[in-house]
């Protein structure tokens, strides 16, 4: 039976339920929130309320994306986790450099020790400590799920050691892959480097594609048989044409197994339990009549249940 690797134990994945595919749910303060103290998330009342309302509108599952050594926190996680009945799924890998300093650990280690440090994180269990000093206390949360991210620029000789190690890493553990790209840049590259090192594209997931505006693009990604995940229908301004939308209406129907959602609401800012908006519900109060206007409410059960509970389930 397949399973999903959760913070507080491994889940099978027929009961995964209504699952979110891309969110930060907890960022402790440290080297990625000193230029954007929006981005700390660390109230543990504040986020259990919110993913609370988010359980009593029929959600189940939360796919956190901050990954080693860049806010993670798995004990605050398992915490929210009993404290709101949402199942949460725990990253390994790494972000962008760019919330990293220049002298960190990530540059001098190989692929292989990195690959090793992924595999302890998603079978042995997180660090306490989050590799931020000399003592590793290996806790019983463990991560569900590996992430790299790549930027504007061309990947980097670096970039690529990463993947290398995330799908070692893929490879030896069954653990899927989520992958950040900045406003859709490079994810048929990251699809076909992924494809090179003989990942298993179904249980991989790009993520912020729905930024990008070309639609031939989308098509042509979409046949590698990577999976995507939208997340920016909230954040289309005013009198713009909202793209997550074209997309739902253009690729989905085409491609109805590969598309998921997800609201990637790294900024206390977007949480209404800290005072700001539209919260974590509104894909749940939004999604259900925007696929009715495109006649495709029959997908719904893709996008939220069934895609997701084949991409983030463990396959050797």
């Amino acid at each position: 039976m397949t399973f999903i690797r959760t913070v507080l134990g491994d889940v099978p994945a027929t009961e995964l339920g209504l699952t979110y595919s891309h969110e930060h749910i907890i960022i402790d303060e440290g080297y990625s929130t000193l230029e954007n103290p929006d981005f700390i998330l660390n109230d543990l009342d504040k986020i259990s309320a919110e993913l609370s309302d988010f359980y009593a509108q029929g959600g189940r599952t939360m796919i956190d994306t901050m990954p080693a050594d860049c806010g993670r926190n798995a004990e605050k996680l398992a915490e929210v986790s009993r404290r709101s009945q949402v199942n949460i799924v725990a990253p390994t890998g790494i972000h962008l450099e760019k919330y990293y300093p220049v002298d960190h650990w990530r540059y001098r280690l190989s692929e292989d020790q990195m690959a090793q440090l992924f595999v302890d994180d998603l079978e042995i269990g997180i660090d306490r400590h989050d590799y931020g000093c000399p003592i590793v206390e290996r806790t019983a949360h463990r991560a569900g799920m590996i992430k790299l991210a790549t930027g504007d620029e061309a990947i980097t000789s670096h970039q690529e050691k990463i993947f290398g190690a995330v799908v070692q890493a893929h490879l030896r553990t069954g653990a899927p892959i989520l992958t950040h790209t900045n406003f859709g840049h490079h994810a048929l590259v990251q699809a076909e480097l992924f494809a090179k090192l003989g990942a298993d594209l179904s249980h991989v997931v790009l993520s912020h594609v729905d930024r990008n505006k070309d639609l031939a693009y989308h098509h042509d990604l979409m046949q590698t048989g990577v999976r995507v995940e939208y997340d920016s229908a909230f954040r289309w301004k005013n009198g713009e044409e909202n793209w997550t939308y074209v997309l739902l209406e253009k690729i989905l129907p085409t491609y109805p197994n590969q598309v998921t959602l997800g609201m990637d609401m790294a900024r206390s800012s977007y949480w209404k339990h800290y005072g700001g908006k539209p919260g974590l519900c509104f894909l749940l109060e939004t999604i259900p009549g925007v696929l009715a206007q495109f006649g495709l409410k029959n997908l719904w059960q893709a996008i939220f249940y069934d895609n997701p509970a084949q991409l983030y389930s463990f396959k050797k």
